[in-house]
């Protein structure tokens, strides 16, 4: 109806573009002064009167409309009154008019390719690896549900001198059997090893820089043991994806681009912007007020600038994509402002269209996570942590639940997720036990329960009619319910706009609040026939955009908790 009111307006207002009068648009702060309320102060010095004066010329010109019970002027703005009745039906109509509401077709036949999650192979997957993957799998989602075809690419971090590190400290002071019994552990360990090592002896690096090398160069010994450690990660990797219930469409990583930096260095010298500094080869970008790109090492070998480099311009001639995104932490904001600037000065247009996601860090209610301190996380052991207590909440609450060990990973992994993706993206993520599993705050747990409220109404009713008297739904708590309701495929929009998965979880907070609110004050399951089925359609819809909501941000919904 909003749409319509600007319609209206446009009609009338001749220095002001529809875009311009539906921004400046408001919602009264209290039900009484109607709607919608448009500010008319604006066009003051171009139709050389006081506001309320124009409220009042708006007002006679407009007139009497089908879908406006009333038009107001109160003071400097025109306020609008709308008939409850029709709005609900056209809420509802439009709700019924789809199988997918909120879906769009902006993205038809476009392509974004997102690289998230990317964990370092022969290292743990920590919580500070959860953020990149949950708002990168959230992101797809999203885009999706817009249109887009979306690319899932984990840009695995295994390759760099890091391994021949590893291969070195394996050669030393590792054993087939121990990597084999404990697996990423012992390689976390002997890469420890490595580095207290390396203190105390220099040459252990210049080993580490040769293996690595000899990786560069295909020697067979070398790659063998790469590809070893390589699986072992993957192996573990994969076991918190299905926790998770995430997939990916790639795992190319560093490694798949070892082939083809030769041909960045090439076009590069090609287009003249590669130069010698202290025989390292970089591109200099000085003018642009960033520190120069270096693309290889005085040995000749890569470095992760160049298979960023690699990566972008075959993810382009593979995918087509129309944008790529990039979801890691805001310390790497420099690091792809130098690489999108290299991409762009070798002529490729659109370097516009490759975007750098930043997100904040996460910590432990107690403090920050810090390796040395000891108190890294991983992020399996944090999932499971979750599920366990959920487990014991169920178990408090209501043990005979059917399924109790499913809606226990649901709730508890759920939790984590929506804790993660609550406060915009760039904020740091706080692990709170007592907030983020409180079945009542603003929490993943609370939105979930919302949901098993709205289908145990519809367990007990059975059978909904599509019978609906809107008159019905003109009360408050319907009216601020619908509203709700008719905000979710913009809201979706936003979220996509901004990259910003909290504008949905947000959201689906407002969403239970209305609904809580409806369910408390209209009551559902009534004798009277028509009521009973008008508001049971309502909670048709509720429970609908909440497990939709929901499932944009990478959560189950539980049917009974």
């Amino acid at each position: 109806m909003k749409n319509q009111i600007v319609n209206l307006l446009s009609q009338n207002i001749d220095v002001l573009s529809s875009e311009e009068i539906s921004q400046l648009i408001e919602t009264p702060p209290k039900p009484e002064m109607g709607d919608f309320a448009f500010p008319c102060f604006r066009l003051a010095k171009s139709y050389h009167k006081a506001p309320p004066m124009i409220a009042q010329d708006l007002k006679d010109a407009i007139g009497d409309q089908a879908f406006l019970s009333e038009i107001k002027v109160i003071g400097g703005y025109l306020n609008f009154y709308v008939d409850k009745a029709q709005y609900a039906h056209q809420i509802i109509d439009k709700y019924n008019s789809t199988d997918n509401y909120g879906h769009s077709e902006q993205g038809e036949g476009k392509t974004i390719c997102i690289d998230y999650s990317s964990p370092n192979v022969a290292k743990n997957f920590h919580v500070g690896h959860l953020r990149t993957t949950i708002i990168g799998n959230s992101l797809y989602k999203i885009f999706t549900k817009l249109g887009y075809k979306v690319v899932r690419i984990n840009h695995l971090g295994d390759w760099g001198t890091q391994f021949g590190k590893l291969i070195v400290a394996y050669k030393k002071w590792g054993s087939r059997e121990a990597v084999e019994e404990k697996g990423i552990q012992e390689l976390m360990d002997i890469y420890v090893k490595f580095h207290e090592e390396a203190e105390k002896d220099d040459s252990l690096n210049d080993e580490a820089r040769a293996w690595f090398l000899k990786m560069e160069q295909g020697d067979e010994e070398a790659l063998e043991i790469w590809q070893w450690f390589r699986d072992i990660s993957l192996k573990e990797f994969m076991r918190v994806y299905d926790i998770l219930g995430m997939e990916f469409d790639s795992f190319a990583g560093e490694s798949f681009y070892r082939d083809k930096t030769a041909n960045v260095v090439k076009r590069l010298t090609d287009d003249g912007l590669l130069k010698e500094s202290q025989g390292a080869m970089i591109v200099p970008l000085d003018e642009y007020d960033m520190p120069p790109c270096i693309v290889s090492k005085k040995d000749g070998s890569s470095i992760y600038a160049t298979r960023d480099l690699a990566a972008i311009l075959y993810r382009k001639e593979t995918y087509n994509f129309e944008r790529c995104l990039y979801v890691t932490g805001l310390e790497q904001k420099l690091h792809f402002a130098q690489v999108f600037k290299v991409i762009e000065l070798m002529g490729n247009d659109y370097a516009k269209n490759l975007i750098h996601i930043p997100y904040g860090l996460v910590s432990l209610k107690s403090g920050k996570i810090s390796s040395r301190k000891g108190n890294v996380i991983f992020a399996e052991d944090l999932l499971r942590e979750s599920i366990n207590k959920t487990t014991s909440i169920i178990d408090e609450k209501n043990p005979d639940i059917p399924d109790k060990e499913e809606v226990a990973k649901q709730v508890g992994i759920g939790a984590i997720i929506f804790n993660d993706l609550y406060n915009q993206r760039i904020k740091d993520v706080i692990f709170d036990w007592e907030k983020l599993l409180n079945f009542d705050g603003e929490t993943g747990p609370y939105v979930q329960y919302t949901y098993a409220r709205a289908s145990s109404v519809l367990r007990k009713i059975g059978e909904v009619p599509d019978t609906i008297d809107y008159n019905l739904l003109t009360d408050e708590a319907s009216i601020g319910l619908l509203k709700e309701i008719e905000r979710y495929p913009q809201i979706i929009k936003d979220a996509a706009d901004r990259y910003e998965p909290s504008v949905i979880a947000r959201y689906s907070i407002d969403l239970a609040h209305a609904f809580n609110k409806f369910y408390h004050e209209c009551q559902i399951n009534v004798e009277d026939e028509t009521t009973k089925y008008t508001r049971t359609n309502v909670v048709k819809i509720v429970r609908y955009i909440i497990k939709d909501a929901l499932s944009l941000l990478g959560i189950q919904c539980p049917e009974q908790m």
